[in-house]
């Protein structure tokens, strides 16, 4: 009670002061209002400018001096610090920028000092190339691995083996830049020197209000200026950077020229912004280069550049033109979640390891012609946003379409459907089908995992425990299911008795989804099974050569097993046999044709030998068996001496036999009309290979079919399974030439 009654009287207290307050003036509560705002926004507005914009020091003549004489260690290394400064090098005020330059050339060169500005206002044009010691730069320096001259009278022997990795990197690179011609050459002018810059600059959060060049510059150290502004344009022309850099944050106003820079370690770009053109032609990353998430607001210039390590452009956003123009990428390269709003150029590039686009934003257009891929190389396009309608994508017909790879299906039908529509709008119909056939390789690895995996909602606990799951992970599962099914495998995540590891491990070998009945399993598998036949025989209609070599292949077959099955009838009690001659000639005729059709099938076929065994077992096994029980039961009939196969002797013609049938008509006129071919006659052997293109083809020279009277059962039934091929084949043959000859689509959309 005694608590609660101070309480109360507590709160009296508080209600009668704001009863006060607002019992004021409108004027007087309007003061108190301001007051109590400028209280809480005013001081932390201050605390927070005080913290960005630190107070600087304006840099005299004396305290340069000072620090000069003075320099601090950090990490080892002695720095000359001239943080928190403004250093005033306008041209009204040439004494002391000259002095500046005077005295910083001459600190900086006697030993090997760094420089820290970080934090400091640069008012004026600073030139740092003139902070550097400027040396010559040419072959006779050296001589028998031994300095001599000026290199070993001033630089150090760690500084010297810097020098001499520039020199390897322009023999390696053959770089036409004014050092590398020095160092190559043999005679020192002039023009061959260069600004050796000894120590770490530190530029960090370093504001130039001027122009500042640094061009045909070697820094031996590291260079930081990480979140520095530069008001006005940057010259890093031909400049070395011999240990990292890092230019993250880095806001660069105007344009900025790094023209045929070499990078020996890390570059890191990260969040940098180019506000301005951009110019890196000619510049060479001998380590990795990163420039995630940096902006390009112009033009970025990346043409005869040199990538040895990776590139990483992810998250990047091009506003204007990039032009990669004859570029060389070693290692990856990677354009994950970048943008370009308008054109990006990647011509006459060569591309070693594979190009990551995934999740980028193709807004307007990317032309890779003449780019030269790698047998390792491929462009990785999985969640890749293209509108065929608004951008383009531009590559060497018959090429380009080769090159992208797509790991799955799933999420990516959109992408393959407007990569597509990209390049029929454009004529290549053949990196079109490309795509197409990738498509449907896809499609077919997708339809053989549900045959095949484990369907984590049907699945029992045996099963589950046979794939690799634990006992206790597999009861987990079962009773997850009991509640709701899952619907997709990365729900298995949400199990707490299943980690990480183990959903990798086992992702590739189960399945979600609806369990499949036995009609159903056996439908998919005859669905896959016919769309493997397709991929395997023509590409899935994408591949003409393919088809032709693949029915090249069944014609020479057929023709020979119908030339045997006529000419070697018995060896006893007369032989019935073909000549010589004429053996010799079949032969060798069906080598030829069996040669020129197998070259056809291993220079188109993605995979030859699966191609060739799968055409094997449609036109082996069954003609063999037939042709084993034919010369089993032997050959008892009229007209042993006279041929099975008879030809049209009223005329001679190329003729289309679509609606032939391989056997006569039974009536007598028909009989009168078709002779027996002529067995004594040199070129005989030519009709069995019509008569077998007449069954595939329904083309011929000649309508040649079977007799209809004493002919065997199994020699007719051997007819009548190539015409049925035949008509499966022919059938392909026009499906393809659909999908493979511009304008000739009648049946594109017969899938």
């Amino acid at each position: 009670m005694h608590n609660l009654f101070f309480k109360r009287k507590g709160t009296q207290r508080l209600n009668a002061k704001v009863r006060k307050v607002f019992s004021l003036r409108p004027s007087a509560l309007s003061l108190a209002f301001l007051c109590v705002l400028s209280i809480l926004l005013f001081f932390p507005l201050s605390s927070w400018a005080a913290q960005t914009q630190p107070e600087r020091t304006p840099l005299t003549l004396e305290l340069l001096q000072e620090r000069l004489r003075t320099p601090t260690l950090r990490e080892g290394n002695l720095t000359v610090d001239l943080q928190k400064m403004v250093i005033d090098l306008r041209p009204e005020n040439a004494s002391f920028r000259d002095a500046f330059y005077q005295l910083m050339r001459k600190g900086l060169g006697a030993k090997p000092l760094g420089l820290d500005l970080s934090y400091t206002l640069i008012l004026g044009d600073f030139v740092g190339s003139d902070l550097g010691l400027r040396t010559p730069l040419y072959a006779q320096v050296m001589s028998g691995g031994k300095p001599r001259g000026v290199y070993a009278s001033i630089f150090t022997a760690t500084e010297q083996q810097e020098l001499e990795r520039l020199r390897f990197v322009c023999l390696e690179s053959l770089t036409n830049s004014k050092d590398c011609r020095s160092l190559l050459g043999t005679q020192s002018t002039p023009s061959s020197e260069i600004a050796v810059f000894r120590g770490v600059l530190t530029l960090m959060q370093t504001r130039f209000n001027g122009e500042m060049k640094f061009s045909n510059t070697f820094f031996l150290q590291s260079v930081d200026a990480q979140g520095a502004t530069f008001l006005q344009s940057t010259n890093w022309v031909e400049t070395r950077f011999a240990r990292s850099v890092n230019f993250s944050g880095v806001k660069f106003k105007q344009p900025s020229n790094f023209q045929g820079s070499i990078f020996f370690e890390k570059a890191n770009f990260k969040q940098t912004q180019f506000q301005e053109i951009a110019d890196f032609q000619g510049s060479i990353f001998e380590k990795v280069a990163n420039f995630n998430q940096a902006s390009f607001k112009e033009l970025a210039k990346f043409n005869s550049g040199q990538w040895r390590d990776n590139a990483d452009f992810s998250d990047v956003r091009f506003a204007n033109q990039a032009q990669f123009t004859k570029a060389n990428f070693n290692q990856s390269l990677f354009l994950t979640e970048a943008t370009f709003e308008q054109a990006v150029t990647f011509r006459e590039v060569e591309f070693n390891q594979s190009v990551n686009l995934q999740g980028a934003s193709i807004l307007n257009q990317a032309d890779f012609s003449d780019a030269r891929f790698s047998t390792e190389a491929c462009l990785s396009v999985p969640g890749l946003t293209f509108n065929s309608n608004q951008a383009k994508i531009l590559g060497n017909p018959g090429q380009i379409g080769k090159m992208f790879c797509i790991p799955t299906l799933q999420g990516n039908q959109n992408i393959l459907r407007n990569l597509g529509q990209n390049f029929r709008q454009q004529q290549q119909v053949g990196d079109a089908n490309e795509l197409e056939y990738t498509k449907q390789q896809l499609r077919l690895v997708e339809m053989s995992r549900r045959l095949t995996a484990i369907n984590i909602n049907s699945a029992s606990v045996a099963s589950l425990i046979n794939l690799g799951f634990s006992a206790t992970q597999a009861e987990a599962i079962a009773q997850r299911r009991l509640i709701k099914s899952f619907r997709n495998s990365s729900e298995l995540l949400t199990l707490a008795d299943i980690d990480l590891e183990k959903y990798t491990q086992l992702s590739e070998r189960l399945i979600v989804g609806e369990p499949l009945s036995i009609v159903g399993w056996l439908l998919q598998a005859w669905s896959c099974l016919g769309l493997s036949v397709l991929l395997l025989l023509s590409g899935y209609g994408t591949n003409f050569w393919l088809v032709f070599g693949v029915g090249g292949v069944a014609i020479a077959y057929f023709g020979l097993v119908f030339w045997l099955v006529d000419r070697y009838r018995r060896l006893h009690p007369v032989p019935i046999i073909p000549t010589y001659y004429e053996t010799i000639s079949i032969l060798v005729s069906f080598s030829v044709l069996e040669f020129l059709s197998l070259l056809a099938i291993f220079r188109n076929a993605q995979q030859p030998w699966l191609t060739l065994g799968c055409l094997l077992i449609i036109i082996v096994p069954i003609p063999i068996a037939l042709l084993i029980r034919l010369y089993q039961q032997g050959r008892y009939h009229d007209l042993m001496d006279v041929s099975y196969f008879t030809e049209d002797g009223t005329f001679r013609q190329l003729r289309l036999l679509i609606g032939r049938l391989p056997v006569i008509p039974r009536n007598e006129t028909f009989r009168e009309r078709y002779m027996p071919l002529l067995g004594d006659r040199r070129w005989n052997w030519l009709n069995y290979y019509d008569f077998s293109l007449n069954n595939l083809v329904k083309l011929g020279f000649n309508d040649i079919r079977l007799r209809d009277e004493h002919l065997p059962g199994i020699i007719s039934a051997l007819a009548w399974y190539q015409w049925s091929l035949g008509l499966i084949y022919i059938t392909l043959v026009l499906w393809t030439l659909s999908r493979t000859i511009p304008g000739l689509n009648l049946l594109i959309y017969l899938k």
